[in-house]
């Protein structure tokens, strides 16, 4: 497979190919219909309702313009368009031509896409029903999964399945061996039957073995699907009815692109493709920061905090897809802080307020991409900088922190910042804030950065409350931020990836947590092994008469 010269993240719902919504009172469906020559990059065919890349950014941007462009609705049914047939998963075709990395950002965001589903149950209230009116396959099933229940026909020939190991040669690795253990709590001899036979379940089994929440016979199965769909609705905290007609329309982001950068607004990207480091910029906002409601949503889009992230997320993607050489990236920031910190403080004070849950689920779940990227970061802040409150988060997620010490002129000396959002408003993966993960939730460090918030920080009490890595002055800063980054570079990708995953979810695990491990781990390994890649590998005869020569040493 050729993959495209460049991946574009951002799309509309006037140019989708495979997917479209119609909302009905305050529910919403979300249906499949993936066009087979629609494909991202050339030479597969989308078949059966068979995803890639392209499907999942507009799935992706869907949800998205649900939670902002619709705040009335509160249950989101998915479901497929085709006869007889739900979602076959990721194409095989597609899987088989692809690079390793594309394979591994494609699972990675695949993930991120059915992890913001229950992101927006689990904060939002935005309820999801998988509406299984066909064949239900592999990632197809993933994304059942994902939502909050499962409705499957029960029509003798639909059904659910996991079919990748024995099928395939690789695993259900995009959280599906996770989320029915972890979430569905499958019997773990049931999981076992279940995901080593090509065919699935269906019916009453799929029931009784937690596969799915219920089944409805073909006549009754719409009834079934508005029913449930309505109990969904009926749990859901969103804001409904009353605001529609509110939702803040989501136009497109206003992007320069060259060879070496990417500028919007608030974020900027340019790369050193000789040292391998990516630069990236976050601003904090400019002038009057607004502080009702009614300007915020006069505002619409361009309201600082979500648009900054939305270009945040979108730099974020274009990077892991379209830069994978760029092995390290530099966070910067820049701005006025007592700005940034009231930017902070108006989401405290309207954090109930529709959009301003939606736009701090959209800061942490941008945030979190940032955590289980393979990627090292390191946090430069020097004259100029704003780490403050939000935008302290970026130091916080990096994997290092240097912070300019400048004790004969104080005056131009950088500062770090608290707020109250540094404190569990944007949680990782873990679930955890990433103070909490920096100190082990060790009770007297968390007082103490909790006792300094909003007051402003330099080098030497950053560095005292253990909140940065380094602080170096004036005279060793240039050298020691070079020779750091020229170490990194030096180093093996490969081993950088695993370290860094280690070292950032080192404590708590969740079922994300689980899943992205599990992703890392198994993918990355499985995905390169002969039995799923070689030339007589699952993966590359699929679909061509040919049957898998497997190496049956088990290592």
């Amino acid at each position: 497979m050729n993959k495209p010269a460049a991946v574009n993240y951002q799309t509309h719902p006037e140019q989708y190919r495979h997917w479209s919504y119609k909302i009905e009172e305050d529910i919403a469906t979300l249906s499949l219909d993936i066009q087979e020559d629609g494909g991202i990059a050339p030479g597969y065919k989308l078949k059966l309702n068979s995803y890639d890349l392209g499907v999942d950014i507009e799935l992706n941007d869907a949800v998205q313009r649900l939670r902002f462009e619709h705040p009335e609705v509160k249950a989101v049914v998915v479901t497929s368009l085709k006869d007889r047939i739900f979602c076959s998963g990721a194409n095989i075709f597609m899987l088989g031509l692809s690079t390793h990395a594309w394979k591994v950002n494609f699972c990675k965001f695949t993930n991120e896409t059915r992890n913001g589903l229950e992101d927006s149950s689990r904060h939002g209230g935005l309820k999801f029903l998988a509406a299984v009116n066909g064949a239900c396959a592999g990632g197809g099933y993933e994304l059942a999964l994902a939502c909050d229940e499962i409705l499957l026909v029960d029509d003798r020939s639909s059904s659910v399945s996991l079919p990748e190991v024995p099928l395939l040669g690789v695993l259900p690795g995009t959280g599906g061996l996770t989320r029915i253990t972890d979430k569905r709590h499958v019997r773990h001899d049931h999981a076992d039957v279940f995901c080593t036979s090509v065919e699935g379940v269906r019916g009453q089994r799929a029931v009784d073995w937690r596969l799915v929440d219920a089944i409805a016979k073909p006549a009754q199965f719409t009834t079934a699907v508005s029913e449930r769909a309505a109990q969904l609705a009926a749990k859901s905290q969103r804001a409904g009815a009353g605001t529609k007609g509110q939702g803040v329309k989501l136009n497109p982001l206003n992007k320069t692109v060259s060879a070496d950068s990417l500028h919007y607004t608030y974020v900027k990207v340019d790369i050193d493709r000789d040292k391998r480091t990516a630069t990236v910029c976050v601003s904090a906002p400019v002038g009057k920061v607004l502080t009702t409601m009614a300007d915020i949503q006069a505002a619409g889009d361009s309201w600082y905090p979500l648009q900054m992230a939305r270009e945040l997320d979108d730099a974020i993607l274009s990077l892991r897809t379209n830069e994978l050489d760029i092995g390290t990236w530099l966070l910067r920031t820049d701005g006025d802080a007592t700005l940034a910190l009231q930017s902070d403080a108006v989401l405290m004070q309207h954090q109930d307020h529709w959009l301003v849950k939606e736009t701090t689920g959209l800061l942490r779940r941008t945030l979190a991409r940032l955590d289980v990227s393979s990627r090292s970061m390191f946090a430069l802040i020097d004259e100029g900088s704003c780490f403050a409150g939000t935008l302290a988060e970026l130091a916080f997620a990096a994997d290092r922190a240097y912070m300019l010490s400048l004790p004969d002129a104080p005056d131009n000396a950088p500062h770090i910042a608290l707020s109250d959002v540094n404190f569990g408003v944007f949680p990782m993966v873990n679930h955890q804030s990433r103070l909490q993960r920096r100190f082990y939730e060790e009770t007297a460090p968390m007082e103490a950065v909790r006792a300094v918030a909003g007051q402003q920080l330099d080098a030497d009490k950053a560095l005292a409350l253990g909140l940065v890595t380094a602080a170096p002055d004036d005279i060793d800063w240039a050298d020691e931020i070079r020779i750091a980054i020229e170490e990194r570079a030096a180093m093996s990708p490969d081993s950088l990836t695993g370290l860094e995953a280690n070292l950032r979810f080192s404590q708590k695990e969740s079922m994300e947590t689980r899943i992205f491990g599990r992703l890392s781990a198994w993918q990355n390994w499985i995905f390169n092994r002969p039995n799923a890649v070689g030339d007589k590998g699952a993966l590359k005869v699929y679909g061509k008469g040919e049957k898998a020569a497997f190496d049956m040493n088990r290592v």
